[in-house]
């Protein structure tokens, strides 16, 4: 009987021990407050423990782990599994992806937006250089055409650009600077005391960031057609961590991704319902730039800046043309659909 009891609770033991084992925590790195731009992080967790019956958790960290612009230096050396982050925030660690925030590359909703990145992150090079920061590409953060608030009088002339400092980076940076805008690159959260200081006149963002870092509310004008371009803001996980996740749980998270997106897009879509009320509640005018001063726009903005992307690209020894063309033919696809 001692016998038997002994062999049971060595069983009970070892059995306890194991599934503490199998139990899996991640840390997840992203910035600001919970927002439409989080919640498929939000949902991706969520699916995640539920599918894994609670053994794979993910801890979602609001700047308590690192900076944003510090978060692939994060994943590189494993403080935290997975991570947000913008290709903008340092384009020479990831050069490539920085071809999705080109300006005026056409894309026209959010769907387009998933269908171009996830296609730009599956590529073998794109992959490879990611890879050298230990960091493999899990999903997009789909974001509409950024669009600029500013204070003083509305500007709805290209010429009225001239000088203006507007809060934009990466290739919408390079886009406003075409016409004459001073580009700064403050990050996100120091965007409404940037514009309550004077120090910018204007901050680019989609309509989500807006309402949560609080710019919208020192605006005295919004422009609702500028539509330039967006930027790219991949979740990345460390590629050792992803690695060593048992099958079970690496099923889970990739299981995931889709119905993470498809949760994003849905919860999104509702905000940009109400973006008129909002406008309208909080008094800021709508602004409509005329199509000849968009077209003048595109003509300074667009070609040339994705000619000297590629020129750029290619003279790293990276398929710059390659992946221009990629975006193109997978937006075209996705317009079809």
């Amino acid at each position: 009987m001692n016998s038997f009891l002994t062999g049971a609770l060595t069983a009970a033991l070892g059995f306890s021990f194991a599934a503490e084992v199998a139990a899996e925590e991640w840390n997840v790195s992203v910035w600001g407050k919970r927002r439409a731009f989080t919640e498929h992080i939000e949902k991706l967790a969520e699916l995640v423990s539920e599918k894994t019956n609670g053994e794979f958790t993910m801890n979602v960290s609001y700047g308590g782990l690192s900076k944003n612009r510090e978060n692939l230096d994060g994943i590189s050396f494993g403080a935290f599994e997975m991570a947000q982050f913008c290709a903008g925030y340092h384009p020479d660690k990831n050069r490539l992806i920085t071809v999705l925030e080109l300006p005026f590359l056409g894309v026209e909703n959010l769907d387009q937006e998933v269908a171009v990145s996830h296609a730009v992150y599956a590529h073998p090079a794109v992959q490879e250089e990611m890879a050298q920061w230990n960091a493999k590409l899990l999903m997009t953060s789909p974001m509409p055409q950024y669009n600029i608030v500013g204070t003083g009088e509305p500007r709805t002339e290209l010429s009225q650009f001239e000088g203006m400092r507007v809060r934009a980076t990466g290739g919408l940076g390079e886009a406003f600077k075409a016409v004459g805008a001073v580009p700064t690159s403050v990050t996100s959260s120091e965007a409404y005391q940037a514009m309550e200081s004077g120090v910018v006149d204007t901050v680019a963002f989609a309509q989500h960031a807006h309402l949560s870092f609080g710019t919208i509310n020192q605006a005295k004008w919004w422009t609702a057609n500028l539509n330039p371009g967006t930027v790219n803001c991949p979740v990345v996980v460390n590629i050792d961590a992803y690695e060593n996740l048992s099958d079970e749980h690496r099923e889970a998270l990739d299981s995931s991704v889709d119905e993470a997106i498809a949760y994003y897009l849905e919860n999104y879509g509702k905000l940009l319902k109400r973006w008129d009320e909002v406008l309208e509640e909080k008094g800021v005018e709508k602004v409509m730039i005329s199509e000849d001063q968009l077209i003048e726009f595109r003509q300074k903005a667009a070609d040339p800046i994705a000619a000297k992307w590629v020129e750029d690209i290619e003279a790293q020894g990276l398929p710059g043309q390659e992946l221009l063309d990629l975006v193109k033919e997978e937006l075209s696809k996705a317009k079809g659909s």
